[in-house]
């Protein structure tokens, strides 16, 4: 294979690397020129025969995605996902603080393509950093013809505006996007109607993620064929990995799609901190499951993972566990994260991921059973968008980590709970009067002398008594 250049990344190592002065003189904006003096069906079909696909997390093929929009739609509208809420995951933060200027080429190829003439970026709150440096951006391109009326001549308008979210991953689902971009609760829609026939505003939209149109510029200017030159089959492209986690080194970096988790640890992240071995890792944010440490050989794309168990690429970014983590306080940790996240609005996620979290905490605490690892196991296989019993897919990203989990680390776990019991105590006056359906009166009575001594059991115990959480 032929020594790869980077694309996405290529402004990053240079000062002001964020400004339009930089990016003009590496000949930014020139992909844009070219694509709005062609026709808008063109664009698509380039985008469509790169076989780009979504890098957000479903992946998606986006030129067919753009399809979908009615053929005799009167406005359109473009909203671009930078909320990047799932755990890990970085690459997107980074893009709009050294280089916004290609993400907004992405954005203007792409608008006059779908036939947008108003993009939303939907920004994640907490990245403050990026929204200043977005701002001076847009009044940047504004500024020098790049948005506005009439660009280039070419009779195309574009206006883009910047929306803050509040900080919940629900939004990072199309849908819950759209409603909190409304103003209203971000909580995913009922489908169909598809965000293409009625999004926000109830007009047609095309919802895509920062990394995904950072491609588009690339396509345009190198062509379809090049694009598919690079990376696997069936996922082709440079992709945007991020590496966190027990590594010595935590890093972004810009690869073929198909590289490894053991590469990108051995290679450009300084190897697993410590002197110590990987257990295992997250290979695309927590709701893609895990990989064992006998998988890290296995490809990082949209098709390979599929077959040791996760639910896809996700995201990328590939979060490493060494050999002295315990599987439980991961899970602890993952479960605590989607019980908080669940938006309430499905009971078998609203009710399911609050239950798996309480069963783990329960788990951790000194209070497992063997059994309960079967109950998990069951909960997980009947959540999700998978199994049809909900609106979006943030049940399957909770289930998909104890799935794995208890598939590949049943020893560990079972070992867990059998040697982390919390021993049995005696109970007080007051809880064996109750417990035998006495009076307690003036709280002065004592228990019965001809009923036995009663013991708490060790699950009750850690309930009472529950390992404090982190801070």
């Amino acid at each position: 294979m032929a020594t790869f250049e980077p694309v996405l990344t290529r402004n990053w190592g240079l000062p002001d690397s964020h400004t339009l002065r930089v990016y003009e003189s590496r000949g930014g904006y020139q992909a844009a020129r070219k694509a709005l003096a062609s026709d808008p069906d063109s664009i698509v079909a380039t985008v469509k025969e790169s076989e780009l696909r979504g890098r957000g997390g479903a992946g998606f093929p986006t030129g067919l995605k753009w399809t979908f929009l009615p053929k005799d739609r009167k406005e359109t509208f473009m909203c671009i996902n930078g909320d990047e809420s799932e755990p890990a995951t970085f690459n997107n933060r980074i893009i709009m603080e050294k280089d916004p200027h290609m993400f907004l080429e992405g954005i203007l190829i792409s608008c006059f393509a779908t036939k947008a003439s108003v993009a939303y970026i939907y920004l994640r709150f907490e990245y403050i950093n990026a929204y200043r440096i977005l701002e001076r951006a847009i009044a940047e391109a504004r500024a020098a013809g790049h948005l506005g009326k009439n660009i280039y001549g070419s009779g195309f308008d574009l206006e883009i505006y910047l929306h803050r979210g509040a900080g919940a991953y629900i939004c990072g689902e199309e849908t819950g996007l759209i409603e909190s971009l409304e103003g209203k609760r971000g909580w995913p829609r009922i489908k169909p109607p598809f965000p293409a026939i009625e999004g926000a505003f109830r007009k047609p939209t095309v919802v895509n993620n920062v990394e995904t149109l950072l491609c588009v510029p690339h396509i345009i200017e190198r062509g379809a064929s090049w694009f598919k030159s690079i990376g696997v089959p069936k996922s082709y492209g440079p992709k945007l990995y991020t590496v966190s986690g027990h590594v010595n080194k935590q890093v972004c970096v810009e690869l073929p799609l198909g590289v490894t988790t053991r590469q990108l640890i051995d290679e450009h992240a300084g190897g697993v901190w410590k002197g110590r071995k990987a257990k295992g890792a997250v290979p695309g944010g927590i709701s893609m499951g895990l990989l064992s440490a006998d998988e890290l050989d296995v490809p990082l794309d949209f098709e390979s993972l599929r077959g040791p168990g996760c639910l896809g690429l996700g995201t990328a970014a590939v979060t490493v566990m060494d050999d002295q983590t315990s599987i439980v306080d991961y899970l602890y940790n993952t479960a605590r994260f989607f019980a908080h996240e669940s938006c309430g609005q499905c009971t078998p996620c609203r009710e399911g991921t609050g239950w798996m979290y309480k069963m783990i905490k329960r788990i951790r605490s000194g209070g497992g059973r063997i059994e309960d690892l079967d109950i998990l196991k069951n909960m997980a296989d009947n959540l999700g968008i998978i199994p049809g019993t909900t609106i979006c897919g943030l049940a399957d990203g909770a289930a998909w980590p104890f799935k794995n989990a208890i598939a590949k680390y049943r020893g560990e776990l079972e070992d867990y709970i059998r040697t982390h019991q919390s021993p049995g105590a005696r109970v007080t006056a007051l809880q064996e009067n109750i417990a035998h359906g006495i009076s307690a009166g003036d709280g002065t009575s004592l228990p019965r002398a001809d009923l036995p001594p009663t013991v708490i059991p060790a699950s009750a115990v850690a309930l009472r008594n529950p390992r404090p959480e982190p801070a």
